[in-house]
């Protein structure tokens, strides 16, 4: 095939091979949200860039290097959504949700899209279980937060995992703590790599979280966040862990997790699988963003979420072998032996359906033989032949494929026949 028919670098076809754990992921999703009493949002698949483009996230490598902007024939800037929360919380204020009872639990399945560099796991066009919790900054929201993603992999089978949990204070403590930091920086800005240089200015948080050679030997020395939260911050997350112990809720404290986007407060945490050695191994990251409602116009409001990477999750379902049961083979495979008996085939077929078996149709364009032998490939229990001489007695030749036998049954009893068994 010419490469210019093929599909574009990091993106996927998702083929019927993997349907089963396309459904199971986005049906245990909602199973566990809604029994949290989280409520389905779907927005649109493209926002007005301002959205996600706003002064305050320049600096993060979204807005500086992953995020797909275009110009609509109207002149709008618009941007395919590279992330969740932000969407959502448009959402929540163009609606008037702040005048709902608080807070405001809304879930998503959705796809997204980042220029990124391709590799295991990480794509540029990919699929997230998010869920958003907006107008309540308790630390009790945070935990049931962890707890529904927690329950999430659970429910899936996935229970190799660890909780790296962190917090990276709010606009009290963050800045005399971003003065310590740079401070540290100061004089290795020349042997760090090139992205911590320009973060050293716009966002010096993300240097904790760089993955580059070069800055690895400075990572240990830098000043820890958590020794530096004001009151108000530390008290919320000794309650959050202390939550956490409540649930039985492992997690392993990292003071260097900070979160790629600039909107993020106080809690922040990853999940990561156990035992998994690249860098890109997180299954489900989020925390709380108390500034981003009032970033986006509306006034101070506390919101916490997460996004689960479903590609990931499926990538480790698969590698420990916790994959969903294979659809059954079909009820039966139609056989039609003759041209004329085509019409009559899909007839008897819809009505084999309407009484709940599956069913699939052969066509007279293929030899007898031929069907039998896909019959068999498809591992039907029964092969329908449809013919001149059925057509003629109102019948159907009924073949067990288990055991040779084979009877003449009239089409009426025919649905009966195949599912008594």
């Amino acid at each position: 095939m010419p490469e210019s028919y093929r599909a574009p670098r990091g993106v996927s076809d998702i083929l019927p091979a993997d349907q089963p754990f396309w459904r199971r992921l986005r049906e245990t999703a909602v199973r566990v949200a809604e029994s949290y009493g989280y409520g389905e949002i779907q927005t649109p698949v493209f926002e007005r860039s301002a959205v996600f483009v706003r002064q305050e996230a320049h600096g993060t490598d979204l807005v500086d290097k992953e995020i797909y902007t275009f110009l609509d024939r109207g002149g709008d800037e618009l941007a395919l959504r590279p992330e969740g929360t932000a969407a959502v919380c448009r959402a929540y204020l163009e609606h008037g949700m702040g005048s709902l009872t608080q807070p405001v639990r809304l879930f998503y399945i959705s796809n997204f899209f980042r220029y990124d560099r391709p590799q295991a796991g990480r794509y540029r066009m990919f699929h997230q279980f998010g869920i958003e919790a907006i107008g309540d900054g308790a630390p009790s929201i945070d935990a049931e937060a962890l707890d529904l993603l927690r329950t999430f992999y659970d429910t899936l089978g996935l229970r190799e995992y660890r909780l790296m949990l962190n917090s990276i204070g709010d606009s009290v403590c963050r800045p005399a703590y971003l003065v310590k930091l740079r401070a540290y920086y100061a004089d290795k800005l020349d042997r760090l790599c090139g992205d911590c240089r320009r973060r050293y200015d716009v966002n010096p948080l993300r240097m904790l979280d760089c993955k580059n050679e070069p800055c690895q030997p400075f990572k240990p020395g830098a000043p820890r966040i958590g020794d530096n939260l004001c009151d108000a911050c530390a008290e919320h997350f000794a309650s959050v862990k202390g939550l956490l112990d409540d649930l039985g809720i492992a997690y392993q404290l990292e003071p260097l997790l900070v979160r790629g986007l600039d909107y993020y407060t106080r809690t922040t945490f990853e999940f990561e699988p156990a035992g998994e050695g690249t860098q890109q191994t997180a299954i489900g990251a989020g925390g709380r963003y108390d500034g981003l409602i009032e970033q986006l116009g509306g006034k101070p409001t506390p919101g916490i979420g997460f996004g689960a990477g479903l590609e990931r999750i499926m990538l480790n379902l698969k590698r420990l072998e916790l994959g969903p049961e294979t659809a059954p083979p079909p009820d039966a495979f139609l056989a039609v032996a003759d041209e004329a008996a085509e019409g009559r085939a899909l007839v008897l077929a819809r009505e084999l359906r309407n009484a709940g078996a599956t069913v699939i149709s052969g066509t007279s364009g293929r030899s007898l033989k031929s069907q039998m032998r896909q019959a068999n490939s498809l591992g039907a229990r029964y092969a329908l032949v449809l013919g001149e001489r059925e057509l003629a007695d109102g019948s159907v030749t009924v073949r067990d494929l288990t055991d040779g036998s084979q009877e003449t049954v009239p089409v009426g009893d025919v649905a009966g026949r195949i599912l008594s068994s």
